[in-house]
């Protein structure tokens, strides 16, 4: 069915086809798109809106020799059907298959890991600095959509560009505005007619003639002036232009012809170069197209009709949170959100609509740096700011949550969502670190719920603080949904779940879990003591301030102690755990931290990953079988070796 795609084994085969065979490719890798995801789930109508800009790409420039960096990559998919990928597609996102975003370790024409928004152009820019200092010549492309343009550090990048001179391609891929298919042809004919290399060496022959008569440079000035007044009025690239870039757009994105021959004369021109490609998000699908939003990143669906083939769950941590921040703000005045260009993905779409007079939710756009630092403005005049983002994306603010939030010591709430594991996304999204690089900011209290009615009970207790505090909650269902008012929780306090059985003591294990690890603890002891090993199992609750007293009896009494969480081990909460019981003078109590080792996790199913890393909860129970087999030959094996 797909004969052309079938055919494309390298970028070099794209060269060799005919116009009406590249238009024809376009609608195979769209059906093909469209099949695959319909299974693995993925970012579809990102990379549907891109498919002629991926084909002009590699049909004009020679990859991987230039460079082609995709900004967040989550538009990625032409792309690697066009670079050999095509026979691998199916296994998109899952364990052992192709990653879905850009990845070096997987094919030379992904240049550069992305996964993360705003940073291509940096990267870019660094590449081709990189080739100026070797005196290659190869072409080096950015293409940056226009959500991620949003971010502070494309615009750094943009301005450093300008100011280096290097040259640089830029393709801005704005597909949030719609264009006619007239004003698409008057935009395709002004980008040609300012690329035509003819125009280009006349107008550089103009200048360097009137700069030799007198007063020359003074007239030259006034004419680029004039220019820029004029071009103010009738085109929208001046602020690029402003930088240091030379503009040249809008260009309609699914004309193939057109952004093949602008691409061509691109090859021939020099210095930092802006190309505004207005696409559609979504294209040639029509549920798509009408919710670009929905289908951004999508789980499995009918690839006829679009349709969900499982809907989201009132039962997941992101619902039970965005359900009871309404709630919350309902009864506190001073209660607003912020977020970074994820309304949807961190549950707040409701409360976009309901707080809106006066306006109590705010998006300030792919900007983590700008969300924490302006909650701390907000904080500073007595509000009560919740920062909802992914514990990934909130790595990128962490000096303003430091400097911003905890040193000034305001009641900023952060609810990192996707903490843990995120599953099919990988290690770009992966939540594994947010333990770590929080805990040890004095002034914050970090917390995790173990099921539903903490998360809602935790973020209450947050907002009554008066001080910065944070909760991270994973990617999945939980249990035990709240049904009543939420609980103002004792800081610092956790929970004992299972009991050491008497006449037990200094016979069993202590589990000590947090977060999405508390409920797979529970089971593993159940597991355990089918073995006839006894495990007591406690829900630390909190990070920090850590309920060391519990902790240190907990050990004394049980003899030995198993710290379990989603978070990488160095610097995580069993690190905390250890801290502390060196602290009490009894580091010489057996313990064994399970939790993520130190690499980074590869996509596939959120469980299959926990599985594979011995965090279910059979693996949980394996790990502790050993460690308490372990402890019985020691003591058996220092028993035998006293003198009589």
């Amino acid at each position: 069915m797909d004969e052309l795609l079938g055919r494309i084994k390298s970028p070099q085969d794209v060269k060799a086809l005919s116009e009406d065979e590249l238009y024809a490719l376009a609608e195979e890798i769209r059906r093909r798109m469209i099949s695959v995801v319909s299974h693995t789930g993925g970012h579809l109508a990102a990379s549907l809106g891109v498919v002629e800009l991926a084909i002009a790409l590699h049909r004009v420039f020679d990859s991987p020799t230039d460079k082609i960096i995709w900004d967040v990559g989550h538009q990625c998919y032409a792309h690697k059907l066009l670079t050999g990928r095509n026979e691998e597609f199916d296994s998109l996102r899952q364990m052992g298959g192709i990653a879905g975003f850009p990845r070096r370790q997987e094919s030379p024409h992904d240049t550069f890991n992305t996964g993360h928004g705003s940073t291509a152009i940096a990267a870019a820019l660094g590449m081709a600095n990189a080739r100026d200092l070797a005196g290659g010549k190869e072409h080096i492309i950015a293409v940056i959509g226009d959500g991620s343009l949003t971010g502070g550090m494309a615009f750094e990048a943009l301005n450093y560009a300008g100011h280096l001179k290097s040259n640089l391609i830029v393709i801005l891929n704005d597909n949030e505005m719609s264009i006619s298919p007239s004003v698409g042809a008057l935009a395709n004919y002004l980008g040609r007619i300012r690329l035509d290399p003819h125009f280009v060496r006349a107008r550089d022959n103009f200048d360097r003639l009137v700069g030799k008569l007198p007063r020359g440079a003074s007239m030259l000035e006034g004419l680029r002036r004039f220019k820029g007044g004029m071009l103010h009025l009738i085109l929208p690239g001046m602020f690029f232009e402003e930088l240091g870039f030379e503009y040249h757009g809008p260009i309609f994105g699914h004309d193939l012809t057109a952004l093949i021959d602008i691409l061509e004369n691109a090859k021939e021109l020099s210095g930092p170069l802006m190309f505004h490609v207005v696409t559609q998000k979504g294209k040639g699908y029509a549920p798509a197209e009408n919710n670009s939003a929905l289908y951004h990143g999508i789980g499995a669906i009918d690839s006829e009709t679009g349709e969900l083939l499982s809907a989201s769950s009132e039962c997941s941590y992101t619902k039970v949170f965005g359900n009871a921040i309404i709630k919350l703000a309902e009864e506190d005045a001073r209660i607003c959100a912020i977020t970074a260009a994820m309304c949807t993905g961190t549950g707040l779409e409701k409360f976009s609509q309901q707080f809106t007079t006066p306006k109590r939710y705010f998006d300030v756009g792919m900007a983590e740096q700008t969300a924490v630092t302006f909650a701390a403005g907000l904080a500073s005049q007595g509000l009560v700011p919740v920062v909802a983002i992914y514990s990934t994306f909130m790595q990128r603010a962490y000096d303003q949550i430091l400097h911003d939030v905890c040193l000034q010591n305001l009641s900023v709430v952060f609810a990192l969502d996707r903490a843990g594991l995120v599953g099919e996304d990988g290690p770009t999204h992966h939540g594994a670190f947010d333990l770590s690089y929080l805990r040890h900011i004095p002034n914050l209290t970090l917390m995790a719920p173990s099921d539903l009615s903490e998360l809602s009970s935790m973020l209450f207790t947050a907002t009554k603080l008066g001080t910065p505090a944070a909760l991270r909650f994973p990617r999945e269902e939980g249990t035990n949904p709240p049904t009543g008012a939420p609980e103002l929780l004792e800081v610092g306090k956790g929970r004992l779940l299972r009991a050491c059985p008497p006449g037990r003591e200094g016979k069993a294990v202590a589990i000590i879990a947090i977060g999405s690890m508390v409920v797979r603890a529970l089971e593993a002891a159940n597991l355990l003591a089918a073995n006839g090993i006894e495990a007591a199992v406690f829900d630390a609750r909190f990070i920090k301030p850590l309920d060391k007293e519990a902790i240190v009896g907990l050990a004394k009494k049980c003899g030995s102690v198993v710290t379990v969480e989603e978070n990488v081990l160095a610097g995580g909460f069993g690190s905390a755990v250890m801290e502390g019981l060196a602290e009490a003078g009894i580091s010489s109590i057996p313990i064994l931290r399970l939790g993520i080792p130190d690499s980074f996790v590869e996509h596939g199913p959120r469980e299959a990953l926990l599985k594979s890393l011995g965090l279910d909860a059979e693996g949980i129970a394996e790990r502790v079988e050993k460690f308490h087999a372990a402890i019985v030959a020691n003591k058996s094996a220092s028993l035998g070796s006293r003198p009589l």
